[in-house]
This record gives C-alpha cells, sequence and structure tokens, in this order.
C-alpha cells in the first residue's frame, strides 16, 4: 500500500492492537517520522494537536457541569474546541465564553444543538445531529427557523417573510437592521 498517495504528500494513520490503545504514525518518503502512542480517548487529542489531559475539550465541558452527547462528542474527537457552533454567536466575550451549568441554566451555559434535524422535526440528540451552542444563541436561531417554517409552510415568498419578521420586529442576524430574502434563507438552512 502506497502511504504517500498520488501526492507525495505525508499521510497520517492510525494503527490500533487494542479498543483502549492507539498509535498515530506519520509517514515520509515511505519511512516514519513520527509517533505518537496515547491510550483512550487521549487519541483524538493527539490527532488534533492538543496538550495536556487537564486541557482536553470533554474535560473543559465537564468542569462546565455538563453531561451527556457534548461530552461524548469531545472524547470521540468530535468536538475540536469549546466554543458556540451556531451561526450567529451572540455572546458579548465571543463564542469560547460559557457560564457554569446551573439550575436554572443561564443564557451562555453550554447547550445541545439539534442540527441539521430540529428536535421539533424528530431530531434526536445523538452525535450526527449536534452542535454545541450557548442556550440563548440556540433558543434565537430556533425561533427564527419556527416562525420562517411556518411561513413556508402557508406559502409566503422569502421577501413576504422578510417583511413579515420586520413588521413583527424580529431581531435580525447581527450587523443588520432589517430582514432580507436572502437573510431569510440563509437563516432557514444555516
Amino acid at each position: 500500500m502506497d502511504r504517500l498517495g498520488d501526492t507525495g504528500r505525508p499521510k497520517v494513520w492510525v494503527a490500533t492492537s487494542s479498543v483502549a490503545e492507539a498509535t498515530l504514525y506519520v509517514m515520509y518518503a515511505r519511512s516514519p517520522i513520527g509517533r505518537l502512542h496515547e491510550k483512550g480517548d487521549s487519541m483524538a487529542k493527539a490527532a488534533a494537536g492538543a496538550g495536556s489531559a487537564d486541557s482536553s475539550v470533554a474535560d473543559q465541558l465537564r468542569e462546565l457541569g455538563v453531561r451527556g452527547v457534548l461530552v461524548q462528542m469531545a472524547e470521540r474527537g468530535q468536538l475540536l474546541a469549546l466554543k458556540c457552533e451556531m451561526p450567529q454567536c451572540y455572546h458579548h466575550k465571543g463564542r469560547g465564553a460559557f457560564d457554569q451549568v446551573t439550575t436554572p441554566r443561564t443564557k451562555w451555559a453550554p447547550s445541545p444543538d439539534h442540527y441539521p434535524v430540529l428536535k421539533s422535526a424528530g431530531g434526536h440528540l445523538r452525535p450526527e445531529n449536534v452542535r454545541l451552542a450557548h442556550i440563548y444563541c440556540n433558543k434565537r436561531d430556533y425561533g427564527w427557523r419556527k416562525q420562517i417554517r411556518t411561513l413556508l409552510a402557508k406559502g409566503k415568498s422569502l421577501a413576504e417573510i422578510a417583511e413579515v419578521l420586520n413588521r413583527k420586529g424580529v431581531p435580525p442576524a447581527h450587523g443588520t437592521n432589517r430582514w432580507t430574502a436572502a437573510m431569510v434563507r440563509k437563516a432557514y438552512v444555516s
């Protein structure tokens, strides 16, 4: 097997001898130039170039009080950074700022967003249907989608939907004052 492929560039692959053990190899000119041996879920951190176990995304989520699918995804290397993945993030400190999970939850606490299939459309909290979000960003995005979906089902055009949203005073995305047909489409499909 040609590990360099047609490009002559190095390739990375993982060789395992057990479920809890993995070895990452980097090949160049048909000889190994690097080998990284890690245990357990550290394989994902090693592949992503992360630091010590204390700084892993899964550990950061646990420190915030998060459990469930988001931690599972981070352990599997399916979340590469602790940041809001919504198309529009509204946190004044940026995508990477999250509050501790409390009862009741604050608007800046981490939340699993059902994406691409919304919960209301039958979506489930599974890794293939989840992205990390702030509660506020998630609710705002959901509010747009719900209103847009309802108006689309009534046969309204994107321009007509923009007019309705503007008339109702629904706040548009960052940096804009009014909804447009293009913004409606982008908000609905993002």
